[in-house]
């Protein structure tokens, strides 16, 4: 599994308006190196201790961004660095981060996450609660609401995931009819990153792809 040549062959492959983030939890300082070395800049975590750990440890123009489900009480750990959140499912979040960013000076960018695939499993608001939130962030100094994501039923059936990320297509492009500032939309993972793209997305997170089956 060569890191870097995975990342310059991805890096190349996806369109200049797409924004990569490689997945790198459970990986080791050296391994997020690789793909560094090879033009890398954003890195996505999902445990907070884990994100602060690297921080304090890697180059400092790295761009962490917060991809897993947030813990209200885990939001102070990386507010004094964190480049974007991701998966902001709860005003109770949305307060939090910027009860936090206020706390360190900072804006924080976040995105609001739908609920789009069929699995229970999964968190997000639904369109009806995102707009809430989207109008709820407007009043939030130190939060900025910058877009949406979701994750598409985990399943072979294009068709499915395709009808999926459209509605959250759908739904980000009458948004941005009235919040000018929604500019990013992500959804894609390694097994449907191309799809998500064809669909309209602008950021993907690949980590599989890019460092190989996740260590656990």
């Amino acid at each position: 599994m060569n890191i870097a040549e995975n990342t310059t062959t991805l890096l190349q492959e996806i369109p200049d308006h797409v924004q990569l983030v490689a997945v790198s939890k459970t990986k080791s300082n050296a391994e997020i190196m690789e793909a560094y070395q090879a033009g890398q800049r954003i890195f996505g975590e999902n445990k907070i201790q884990e994100m602060e750990a690297k921080y304090d440890t890697l180059p400092k123009d790295i761009r962490w961004h917060m991809i897993g489900h947030v813990q209200s009480n885990k939001v102070k750990y990386m507010a004094p660095f964190v480049d974007l959140i991701h998966g902001v499912d709860s005003l109770k979040i949305l307060k939090e981060i910027n009860k936090q960013a206020l706390k360190n000076n900072r804006k924080i960018h976040c995105l609001l996450q739908l609920q789009i695939s069929q699995e229970s499993s999964k968190f997000g608001f639904s369109e009806a609660e995102a707009e809430e939130a989207l109008k709820f962030g407007q009043i939030l100094e130190n939060v900025k609401v910058t877009g949406l994501m979701g994750m598409a039923t985990f399943t072979d059936n294009t068709t499915q995931i395709i009808k999926e990320f459209k509605i959250l297509k759908i739904f980000y492009d009458r948004l941005q009819k009235e919040y000018s500032q929604l500019n990013t939309l992500s959804i894609g993972m390694s097994g449907d990153y191309p799809l998500a793209i064809t669909e309209g997305s602008n950021m993907i997170r690949v980590g599989s792809k890019i460092f190989g089956a996740r260590n656990y």
